[in-house]
């Protein structure tokens, strides 16, 4: 078991409130993610969770245990760093088995455990490098193996990713996949790209300046943001936000009371001039093989990102019409909520 609950939890650093009184179920066995800009408090609730920072207020369960007040090692929680943390002057193997042995773990125990998980993390071969003689992926692994050994009730990921380089990341982001589904473990996990969440996560918890601004699935995030800071934070490129109602120039009939218009720039079509909602021009195309990104100014409407499929034709400079999917659009009001 490894649910956990977050209860009206607050952090505050003196006069300053970091944490804004969340409420969160995380269910056992789910790898759920928190994204939210730099300074937002999502690896702050991260360390309440594992007791690295002391709660202000609220309580925190552990499978219904009150562990509020308990230091990390009384968790039953194991942590993985952005840093990887690995001792120099240690094997692979005996970083992989140290806590163990701090723990006073009998030497076939911790052969049995270490040789476990490092056949699920295809580490066997590295068994007696040293973490210098590593690349960063490995070393990544061989941290996320001292946290498998523990055998915890759930891991904590805290940017385990962002020291890797692109090609690598990707690789990393399968092993977690992968790791999830084979150990069927809760994983709360940390992250500022979204990119990670929206591939990684059973469920996103996007926060804002200590808030929790909306909690749900990937493609619910995605296809129904409850205001516009999800809107435009899930999905790259981001979602257009357009002024709508009267005198906006616009074709289109907002909902009652709405004042932004957003549309994904999967769900606009490029047409001839004078054909489609709105008309602009197109400033720079972006060729990315698979998809073309073209941004195109609207006038008053301000600078579209339209998303078209890579075999289609070079626009950039042209005068063009655009259309919208008028069953994908998103309406939100004066107080950036969704209508």
């Amino acid at each position: 078991m490894g649910s956990i609950n977050l209860k009206s939890v607050e952090k505050w650093f003196g006069d300053v409130q970091v944490i804004k009184g969340v409420d969160l179920d995380i269910r056992d066995g789910e790898l759920i993610i928190f994204v939210g800009p730099s300074g937002c408090g999502k690896s702050t609730l991260l360390r309440m969770i594992s007791g690295l920072e002391e709660t202000s207020r609220g309580q925190i369960l552990l499978d219904g245990d009150d562990v509020t007040h308990k230091v990390p090692s009384e968790r039953e929680l194991a942590m993985v760093f952005q840093s990887y943390a690995l001792y120099p002057h240690l094997s692979v193997e005996e970083n992989m088995g140290f806590a163990l042995k701090t723990a006073g773990a009998s030497k076939a125990e911790i052969d049995e455990k270490v040789g476990n998980a490092a056949e699920l993390l295809k580490l066997n071969e590295y068994l007696d490098r040293r973490p210098k003689d590593l690349s960063g992926g490995q070393r990544q692994r061989v941290a996320i193996g001292r946290a498998i050994v523990r055998k915890p009730k759930g891991f904590l990921f805290d940017e385990p990713l962002s020291n890797l380089d692109a090609s690598l990341r990707v690789d990393m982001r399968f092993e977690i996949a992968r790791l999830h589904k084979t150990l069927a473990s809760t994983m709360v996990y940390v992250t500022h790209d979204q990119v990670e969440a929206m591939t990684l996560a059973d469920r996103i918890v996007v926060l804002k300046d200590g808030l929790i601004m909306q909690v749900g699935s990937p493609r619910k995030l995605y296809e129904n943001p409850d205001n516009v800071f999800v809107a435009q934070f899930i999905g790259s490129p981001k979602m257009n936000l357009l002024p709508c109602g009267a005198g906006s120039g616009l074709e289109v009939i907002p909902a009652k009371g709405a004042v932004q218009l957003g549309v994904r720039p999967e769900h606009i079509t490029v047409v001839p001039a004078g054909e489609g909602h709105c008309d602009g021009t197109v400033q720079v195309s972006e060729y990315l093989g698979a998809d073309y990104f073209h941004y195109i100014d609207c006038g008053d409407l301000g600078l579209l990102t339209v998303r078209t499929a890579g075999s289609g034709d070079e626009i950039e400079g042209q005068a063009v019409g655009i259309r919208f999917d008028t069953t994908r659009l998103h309406f939100f009001g004066a107080d950036e909520q969704r209508i």
